[in-house]
């Protein structure tokens, strides 16, 4: 039995191949012919290049259809895909390059000159382009490429993504997730969320991470469903396009930009199943707004890089604001002490969970994939959390000071290590405080060396835009003469956090 995620998703795809997979906005429209044809056929140009099962190939390409039908291709091939976010810079694509070891990558056009500078000297093979319209190199080279529709066979453990997850200590952990973790995932939530025939996903996220490549695209096609493909979130375009649509997936930044749209309302939704939310914490208050607006509860869930989704509120049931709800079947969760002791409801302590869901280890890291999970298979989430007596999980906190900002994960210690690089910077710290559309925002404290008081916060963020991902730069940089510290000389970033607390959007 061919255990490949691609074959099971043929399996579901509609008996009528013509039926449409993926509208964008221009009118265009992608059968699942399409997508089988052009996946078969970038598989079987990988093939020829001589990329093998289980190569790595990376990809940092802004969200277009062929982009999909590329991931799929790499399932087809039995290879080993790498997404990378777009916003990185060269020195993040460096290390990437180091890690994966990558025989192909694919890139945007604009991010050429950087990939093959990044890649010619670590014996990147083939470097390729694919733009936002279906267009560039890869797509001319596959043209001509004879088409074998094989799914390569692979056993339910071999891995079928690499997905980069920054750690506290700054360096970047590839987590390995499997076909078997894939499938398990994607099946629990098509089963919890209750797709059903007729459903269209309205999809305006990006496609290079777990939430809108795995639980929203995986989603669509296990249920053989149309997708409306966004090139990105905009809130007017979004509620323009929500009445041709039954499930959309966001994070809080979504409901809250929907919310501020005037004409946003009950109008809109009229045809609209379901409403979820993940990546990010969602704010009671813009629960109970969307709800009164619009007559939907939105349905918030829990999940991780290295698991996929693990909680989610029920379909059919209460939906508690400030929860991400119940395990999803075949997961199981502990809350635990610093013993691991399993504490009683309303405690707050360490989250673990337990499933097929869950990532078998980080990429070339044996040892630290070994830290990470319990003698009896519980993986250490790192968030604190609690749960209530009916069963519900609601996540109180971060052990490892991860910052969530427009549903992307930032994790200050990497930040710190570039801004203490810059001359004059004696030490720094890093922070995420509230913020009403992004959840949290970047916020750096710094203190100078004596000599260099003439640093601004105007020339920081300057620097930090040429060296890390836009989206990681402080939104502020404020200075001080010392860094609070307990006794024993600990960062007491809890101090900083109450004190910046209050600052205006």
């Amino acid at each position: 039995m061919n255990e490949n995620i691609y074959s099971l998703f043929a399996a579901r795809f509609p008996d009528d191949r013509r039926s449409p997979c993926i509208e964008i906005p221009d009118g265009r429209c992608f059968s699942y012919v399409d997508l089988e044809t052009e996946s078969a056929r970038y598989a079987s140009f990988l093939t020829s290049l001589g990329v093998a099962p289980g190569d790595r190939v990376a990809v940092q390409v802004e969200k277009s259809p062929h982009a999909l039908f590329f991931y799929l291709a790499c399932l087809r091939a039995g290879c080993i895909y790498v997404p990378l976010n777009p916003a990185y810079r060269q020195a993040e694509i460096e290390y990437f390059v180091d890690n994966a070891e990558p025989r192909c990558f694919v890139c945007a056009p604009a991010l050429l000159d950087t990939t093959r500078t990044a890649a010619a000297p670590r014996g990147v093979k083939h470097v390729l382009t694919l733009d936002a319209n279906g267009r560039g190199t890869l797509v001319d080279a596959a043209a001509a490429t004879r088409v074998s529709h094989e799914i390569h066979p692979v056993v339910k453990d071999d891995t079928a993504v690499i997905l980069y997850t920054s750690g506290t200590t700054g360096r970047s952990k590839g987590a390995m997730l499997t076909h078997r973790n894939l499938a398990a995932n994607g099946l629990a939530l098509h089963r919890a969320w209750g797709w059903r025939t007729g459903d269209v996903l309205l999809h305006a996220l990006p496609i290079f991470h777990i939430h809108g490549l795995f639980v929203a695209c995986h989603g669509a096609l296990l249920n053989g469903s149309m997708m409306i493909f966004l090139p990105k979130f905009d809130a007017a375009e979004v509620a323009r396009r929500l009445p041709q649509a039954t499930v959309f997936m966001g994070v809080p930044t979504y409901y809250t930009r929907l919310l501020a749209e005037p004409t946003f309302g009950k109008e809109q939704c009229r045809h609209m199943r379901l409403f979820t939310c993940g990546s990010a914490p969602l704010l009671p208050q813009t629960f109970h707004e969307f709800e009164q607006r619009t007559g939907h509860t939105i349905l918030e869930r829990y999940g991780m890089t290295e698991t996929g989704m693990n909680t989610s509120n029920p379909l059919e049931g209460p939906r508690k604001p400030g929860t991400v709800g119940v395990p999803l079947p075949g997961v199981t969760v502990r809350i635990v002490d610093d013993k691991d002791a399993v504490l009683a409801p309303s405690e707050v302590g360490q989250l673990l969970v337990k499933g097929e869901n869950v990532f078998k280890g980080y990429w070339r890291l044996p040892q630290k994939s070994a830290e990470e999970f319990t003698a009896d298979g519980y993986f250490r989430t790192g968030d604190l959390a609690r749960m209530d007596g009916d069963g519900y999980v609601a996540i109180v906190g971060r052990a490892k000071d991860l910052i969530i900002s427009g549903g992307l994960n930032i994790y200050p210690k990497e930040i710190e290590i570039h801004l203490d690089k810059i001359e004059g910077v004696l030490e720094s710290a890093v922070i995420g405080v509230p913020h009403p559309d992004f959840g949290e925002a970047v916020i750096a404290v710094i203190v100078c060396k004596p000599e260099c008081a003439h640093l601004t916060e105007a020339g920081l963020i300057a620097v930090l835009k040429e060296r890390i991902a836009g989206f990681k730069v402080p939104k502020r940089v404020f200075f001080v003469p010392e860094l609070p510290r307990n006794t024993m000389g600990k960062l007491q970033k809890n101090q900083l956090r109450e004190r910046y607390a209050q600052l205006p959007p």
